[in-house]
């Protein structure tokens, strides 16, 4: 297991709890100390809520950490309520009081940018959803590096990972593993989200074994579609070796079998990549209408 796995695990599962556990157990002398810290506590459980990429340890058990929130905003409450609104600070608490308003503001305006992600003012291409067996779940996506790391990358700007989900909420068996069929994505059939033309094509490239990544050929095995109505190209990446059933200039139909999902090229687990690109950007694509971003589920 990575180092920045186990990194980012901490910060979804300690960060919340610890904030949540003081807000729950601290002895406050005033309201407006408990306000202070239940506010700060609310931006910092709401961002990771939203930020958070809950697939690892279960789309749903966000919502417990959400549920355990109120409940211990509900219980601080009333330990707090006959208590007067101010009273005359010690350095102690001042200092405790400075660190939460310096961290109120930090997550507010985190999730200031993660608002910021969920729409664009840009023209969309309307796509077909390019997988039909599961609950499909949104690793990467949105307008905003926060929510998409994409959007670092001009190329792949509103580019998206999709992953597949079981019914606990996870996308592979094990936090981790090596083995590629424990990724529910696996192997999954791709589908052409639009009618259009093969572009380009990579078949021949080995799926690779968790956490190597081919940094030479980032798209992996891919297929590249010109589709009717936009001059982008749309890409399909890290598919399955040797699981592409067009061939270049082959002309295709929405919904028509394209290959399967894989692990290939510069990719750290099974899953599937899509973007679109217009001479060296990228265009936001959507859905039945839906401007997916990281959380979104289509099943």
């Amino acid at each position: 297991m990575s180092v920045s796995l186990i990194f980012s695990i901490g910060i979804l599962i300690v960060l919340p709890a610890v904030f949540i556990f003081v807000l729950w157990k601290a002895t406050f002398k005033s309201k407006a100390e408990w306000l202070l810290d239940a506010v700060t506590t609310t931006v910092i459980v709401v961002w990771i809520f939203q930020s958070g990429n809950w697939s690892w340890v279960g789309y749903y058990f966000r919502f417990l950490v959400l549920a355990l929130f109120v409940i211990a905003l509900l219980n601080s409450w009333k330990k707090v309520r006959k208590l007067p609104f101010k009273i005359k600070y010690k350095i102690n608490q001042k200092v405790t009081l400075g660190v939460n308003m310096f961290l109120l503001l930090i997550f507010s305006t985190y999730n200031i940018f993660i608002i910021s992600s969920y729409t664009t003012d840009e023209a969309t291409i309307e796509l077909t959803f390019p997988l039909q067996d599961g609950t499909y779940y949104i690793g990467q996506g949105g307008n905003h590096v926060q929510m998409n790391y994409h959007q670092a990358y001009p190329a792949q700007k509103y580019a998206l990972d999709i992953l597949k989900l079981n019914k606990f909420g996870t996308r592979a068996n094990g936090l981790y593993p090596k083995e590629l069929r424990k990724y529910h994505i696996y192997e999954d059939d791709l589908y052409s989200p639009c009618n259009g033309k093969v572009v380009e094509v990579q078949n021949e490239l080995p799926d690779l074994t968790p956490p190597e990544a081919d940094s030479e050929n980032p798209t992996g095995n891919y297929v590249a579609l010109s589709c009717e109505n936009t001059d982008a190209i749309i890409y399909l990446a890290h598919m399955q070796n040797g699981s592409v059933t067009v061939n270049q200039d082959a002309i295709v139909n929405v919904g028509q079998k394209i290959g399967k999902v894989g692990n290939s090229g510069n990719t750290s687990e099974p899953h599937l990549h899509i973007h679109a690109e217009k001479d060296g950007v990228g265009i936001p694509i959507q859905f039945n209408n839906r401007f997916l971003v990281r959380n979104s589920l289509v099943r």
